[in-house]
């Protein structure tokens, strides 16, 4: 089969795209032949390998070369030991290395497609749609409360703002001007431009805080909570609960 791999550290340069092995899945594993892939903040990341990265992925040469954790596609064969799904079945979720003809999962890790969701859709949604509705519900999210979207225009960031107003808040978005009207189209009930207003000097108090940016301090954060509000903070700007 074909796929695109990076046998060394570096820029998109060395991705190469070559004939593999097709993998075989184990008893509790399937093998989805791969209709649509997506990257992430993170494969850019992996690709080009920063040192305190290759403590995990291989000092002078990647150990693993595939990229891509988000898919979709429909199943082609099941282990002995899955239940969930069977050949057929289309399904999206989390795969690696997504970036390939065929790719094998766990079934716990994915979900079956929807009819009115294209492939392409449902390609997209894993990495930064589950991210996002984790770090929501972790921050107990409920109707009516306030919410407030720092970082909104990424891909955590864009599902995080209609997943909010999917449980009936009201949504504060968080964003630089260009973004403005990207997050009013999805949703958002005020937006915030950052290269003009700081939310954590205004007077606004809000229930739950999802932050992708970690570009406050904890302090400044609790400031524009409420008594018992909850901030999340989710990506490469920390990654926790307070």
């Amino acid at each position: 089969m074909k796929a695109i791999r990076f046998c060394e550290y570096g820029s998109p340069d060395v991705l190469k795209f070559e004939d593999v092995e097709k993998p075989v899945p184990n008893d509790d594993q399937v093998l989805i032949k791969v209709r649509a892939a997506s990257l992430n903040f993170i494969d850019p990341g992996v690709m080009r390998g920063p040192w305190p990265l290759r403590l995990m992925s291989g000092l002078r040469k990647p150990e693993k070369t595939g990229l891509g954790n988000d898919v979709a596609g429909q199943i082609e064969a099941v282990g002995k030991n899955v239940t969930l799904f069977k050949a057929g079945d289309e399904v999206f979720g989390v795969a690696r290395p997504s970036l390939a003809e065929y790719v094998c999962a766990r079934e716990r890790a994915l979900v079956i497609k929807p009819a009115n969701v294209t492939f392409e859709q449902a390609g997209s949604v894993a990495w930064a749609g589950f991210t996002a509705l984790q770090g929501l519900r972790k921050g107990n999210i409920l109707p009516g409360q306030k919410v407030l979207i720092n970082g909104a225009t990424g891909g955590v960031g864009t599902f995080a703002v209609q997943i909010a107003k999917s449980f009936g808040t009201e949504v504060t978005a968080v964003c630089s001007t260009g973004k403005v009207d990207l997050v009013r189209s999805i949703g958002a009930d005020h937006v915030i431009d950052y290269t003009k207003e700081d939310f954590t000097k205004g007077d606004q108090r809000y229930d739950v805080i999802f932050d992708n940016v970690g570009n406050h301090s904890f302090s400044d954060r609790r400031r524009v909570l409420t008594p018992n509000g909850t901030c999340v903070l989710a990506g490469i700007g920390g990654a926790g609960l307070h």
